[in-house]
């Protein structure tokens, strides 16, 4: 299937691994041009050195601090140089975990300034140009706290809830606009945060990390983590032409693991 994204330029932040990579060599294979950032800029060098020759031709890496507002006008104003931005993939790491009551004020404004409200700030100064050509595509990664809450993990569960509400209103405003806004929310995916999760829940509980993956798997009805590239690949059709009618919309890549409706 041709989804249509040769020549399509896209912005994809927290590339550096995980998620973020998968989803930049995703559109880097439907033929986009893809701006990797993070602020490990020599990790997105690394996977970008190793793509074979044509992809590693239309891929740039960029530092993208997302607590700094210096590194987003940069990012904005290189991306504007070369033509503007027709796909941007938002793509922000975890905030540390805690209770709901024990977070302070101040850590509940920190984390939403990098979280939310930087993340409003890059895909607004880049819509104009996506309003202006009649085409383009804005793709939040969430996390499945935002429909099912995680234990543990307030920070996470309230500001990423915040960040659906603004996709939401965002996309009746510009729907028509040729411009679609969506939330793509992952379940269990097998990336190097999900080794390390499973590892630190080994030696919390005194158990094999193996015991502890195959109780994980037990909760998803799949029966297995997702890939990477399972997760990507929604993402990628997604941003494409085929799915110009889907907007303000969540979609699931979760094997089943969230139960709701």
């Amino acid at each position: 299937m041709d989804l249509g994204l040769t020549g399509r330029r896209a912005l994809v932040t927290g590339a550096s691994r995980g998620l973020g990579r998968a989803v930049a060599r995703a559109l880097l294979a439907e033929g986009a041009t893809v701006v990797a950032t993070a602020r490990d800029v020599a990790a997105i060098a690394a996977w970008i050195g190793e793509l074979p020759e044509d992809m590693r031709g239309r891929a740039s890496a960029a530092r993208l601090d997302l607590s700094q507002r210096s590194d987003i006008d940069a990012v904005v104003e290189k991306m504007e140089a070369t033509g503007g931005v027709d796909i941007i993939v938002n793509n922000s790491g975890g905030p540390p975990p805690c209770a709901a009551a024990a977070v302070q004020p101040e850590t509940w404004a920190a984390q939403f300034e990098m979280m939310a409200n930087n993340i409003f700030y890059l895909d607004t100064r880049l819509l104009p140009g996506m309003v202006e050509r009649g085409w383009g595509r804005i793709i939040t990664i969430a996390s499945s706290g935002v429909t099912q809450p995680i234990p543990g993990l307030a920070l996470s569960n309230g500001i990423r809830a915040a960040v659906i509400g603004w996709s939401k209103t965002l996309s009746a405003e510009v729907a028509a606009s040729g411009v679609t806004v969506n939330v793509v929310i992952p379940g269990r995916i097998h990336t190097d945060r999900v080794d390390t999760l499973d590892n630190v829940a080994a030696q919390r509980r005194g158990v094999s990390v193996a015991d502890v993956v195959r109780a994980s798997h037990s909760t998803i009805p799949a029966g297995r983590y997702g890939r990477p590239e399972e997760f990507a690949d929604t993402v990628a059709f997604i941003a494409s032409d085929r799915a110009s009618y889907i907007t303000g919309t969540q979609i699931r890549v979760d094997g089943g693991l969230i139960r709701s409706i």
